[in-house]
């Protein structure tokens, strides 16, 4: 009797938690609090997002943005407007100063209509992210209650390294809007760096590198494959500005500078032994160099880096400068203060003890590493310190060390930013402790990896990150498995599909009706692509003689050819990567039957029914002189499918289709 009390017990324990979870608001990150009210709003399609008309200077911009993107999302028409609120709007205003809501916290409270209040426009603007999430998954209705909401940690952050791939600006403003969505504040862009010289023949002067800002100091410096101009990265910045994100720009020196001794080849280390992307810590001109550079980019009343944060990277020096490179260190803090930025940088003094002096005096520190800067030194020599612990918190796609994708489950249940891979936990509460920020780093060059394949290891992270860093804690935390489900149907942001989500089966053209191409017809679908995992299926019937080359399906990001080389092969191209299947021969002048299918991992032909060839796990091999090895690269030959249209006006396909169709396969478990 006593045991099956006990049973009755926990099952209704259980049922009470499972029902408390379900009455909570479900989004990511999860509200602090929420005290329910009986019944739901149904606000109009179209409808007034209405401001306190002495806020209506502050909040203008928030409104917009808002009004933007219910019209985005949910095609609702909504203007902005000052006054009162009357039933069913939605009410800006600016509170009084909160010590326990900050800046950033806010107040949300729906009843007859939403009101939400904050002391500072950036705690409104979060608000309107919750607004937005709730309304995606609350379709009949919001739920009437309310919430005094705030985040645990002020910096949470994400860090792109674009100097070893480059990633388009389309690309970073769109991640802007992603971790804007879910309440991440920080994106920090480092904006050089280079490939592993052994994989580059053994020759620095043959390994790739890239800066990727517009210099007219320098001209000849910024790279070919990929760049940003100032003026773009400007209005980017001003972006990130409006939708709460701060931009951290990255220029990493002395070490992984690569870009700049290619450039000028004098500012490269005298001891070869160090190698050709270590700057010559001696020399006045490497300093002069790097003076103007920066200069560049922060001096003048106009700066191109517009923000108060300048990151001068500082991090994998040789070991055996420690205090000419703590003499670097500390001129550079110096230097980037005089022109009234706050410096960041990468934590290596740990590693890099010595008694030349480096004032860390309001710094900020990525700690990474236990061995070059952990959390518990970085925080007794008096860092403003983000945890960037590189056994957690590193994506590195591709290879065989760090992650390729992030262990989120273990994140979810067990990280906090207190944590770094040597055991060691910092005391919750610590003010210097600040946050913390995961990074992508893409060290393989030339590896086949596109930005879409970037994004989908980074977007499960962001969402967990984003709930820990933001709630702060365990408690009432829903199970994993719910979380994940959650974050599956949650969209990226208003207006944001990298993942290419597709809901459902969709026939591209009419059932059986004939495609008939010249070589210079285009037709459009009603999907732009289809990302992982799925399939598209269509019969072909190529021309007698068909062109070569021809442009098949052509998409935002990718294109699929037919009589590859004039070969009859299939193929495909994106970001200035080209994949053929070289096993199978395309008929002309007959019907086949083709299903491409790809995933995170590869991409496969089916022929009438039957695999013919499956791209993936090709790997190469190269010898690293300097550890006296063989390393290994592995290349991604992945496809996000092109949808948008079917043939090209210049290049396209010439011969007969019918019944195209793509198909949402079930999602990946990574």
């Amino acid at each position: 009797m006593k045991k099956l009390f006990t049973l009755i017990v926990s099952l209704w324990v259980c049922s009470l938690a499972a029902w408390a979870q379900e009455s909570i608001p479900q989004v990511i990150p999860a509200l602090q609090n929420w005290k329910g009210y009986s019944g739901r709003l149904v606000l109009p399609g179209e409808g007034r997002i209405v401001i306190e008309p002495s806020a209506e200077a502050q909040l203008g911009e928030v409104a917009a943005t808002l009004a933007d993107d219910l019209k985005e999302m949910f095609g609702r028409m909504y203007r902005v407007t000052t006054g009162k609120p009357s039933r069913q709007d939605i009410y800006l205003y600016l509170a009084k100063p909160d010590k326990v809501l900050g800046e950033e916290g806010y107040e949300l409270d729906i009843r007859s209509h939403v009101s939400l209040g904050a002391s500072a426009p950036k705690g409104v603007f979060w608000g309107t992210r919750t607004l937005l999430q709730m309304l995606y998954n609350q379709p009949e209705g919001l739920q009437k209650g309310k919430t005094a909401d705030f985040p645990a940690y002020a910096h949470r952050g994400f860090m792109l390294d674009t100097g070893r791939k480059f990633f388009s600006m389309d690309f970073l403003e769109s991640y802007v809007k992603i971790l804007s969505f879910y309440k991440m504040n920080e994106f920090q862009i480092h904006l050089n760096d280079n490939g592993f010289v052994e994989f580059f023949n053994n020759d620095w002067n043959q390994t790739y590198a890239a800066f990727r800002l517009e210099s007219d100091c320098f001209p000849g410096l910024t790279a070919k494959d990929g760049s940003y101009t100032k003026a773009e990265f400007k209005e980017f910045q001003k972006l990130a500005n409006r939708y709460g994100i701060e931009i951290i720009p990255e220029i990493d020196v002395p070490a992984h500078s690569l870009a700049f001794t290619h450039y000028n080849p004098r500012l490269a280390a005298e001891k070869k032994e160090y190698g050709m992307d270590h700057l010559d810590l001696y020399k006045p001109e490497v300093y002069a160099f790097l003076d103007t550079l920066f200069a560049e980019y922060i001096g003048g009343d106009d700066p191109v880096f517009t923000g108060p944060y300048v990151h001068i990277g500082t991090d994998e020096y040789n070991i055996k400068e420690v205090e000419q490179f703590r003499y670097f260190t500390d001129y550079y803090l110096k230097y980037i203060r005089s022109f009234g930025k706050t410096p960041r940088l990468w934590g290596s003094l740990k590693q890099m003890k010595g008694t030349t002096p480096v004032d860390i005096k309001g710094c900020y520190v990525n700690a990474w590493n236990y061995g070059w800067l952990d959390l518990e030194t970085a925080l007794k020599e008096g860092y403003k310190v983000i945890n960037t612990c590189d056994a957690y918190l590193y994506i590195v796609p591709g290879v065989n060390y760090y992650h390729d994708y992030l262990d989120i489950r273990w994140l979810y249940n067990e990280w906090t930013p207190e944590q770094m891979n040597n055991g060691f936990e910092v005391e919750k509460g610590n003010p210097d402790l600040l946050g913390a920020m995961f990074a992508v780093w893409n060290d393989r060059v030339g590896n086949g990896i596109s930005q879409q394949d970037v994004h989908a290891r980074c977007f499960p992270a962001l969402q967990v990150l984003s709930e820990k860093m933001w709630r702060g804690d365990n408690r009432n935390r829903m199970p994993y498995e719910a979380f994940e489900k959650l974050c599956h149907n949650m969209p990226e942001a208003p207006g944001v599909n990298l993942l290419a989500k597709v809901k459902e089966k969709t026939a591209l053209t009419p059932s059986e009706e004939l495609l008939v191409f010249s070589g210079a017809d285009t037709v459009n679908t009603v999907l732009d692509e289809i990302g992982y995992p799925y399939a598209v299926e269509f019969e072909i019937c190529p021309d007698a003689e068909p062109v070569t080359d021809a442009v098949l399906f052509k998409g935002p990001h990718s294109v699929v050819l037919t009589n590859w080389n004039g070969t009859g092969k299939f193929a495909f191209r994106r970001e200035g990567y080209e994949f053929v299947f070289h096993n199978y021969r395309l008929p002309a002048a007959q019907w086949t039957k083709i299903r491409i299918e790809g995933d995170g991992k590869g991409t496969s032909l089916f022929v009438n029914g039957k695999l013919e060839e499956r791209l993936e796990g090709r790997v190469g091999e190269v010898y690293n002189a300097k550890w006296k090895r063989k390393d290994r690269i592995w290349y991604m030959e992945t496809l996000v499918f092109p949808l948008r249209q079917i043939g090209d006006s210049m290049m396209g396909f010439k011969g007969k289709m019918k019944n195209v169709v793509c198909i949402p396969q079930e999602k990946e478990v990574q």
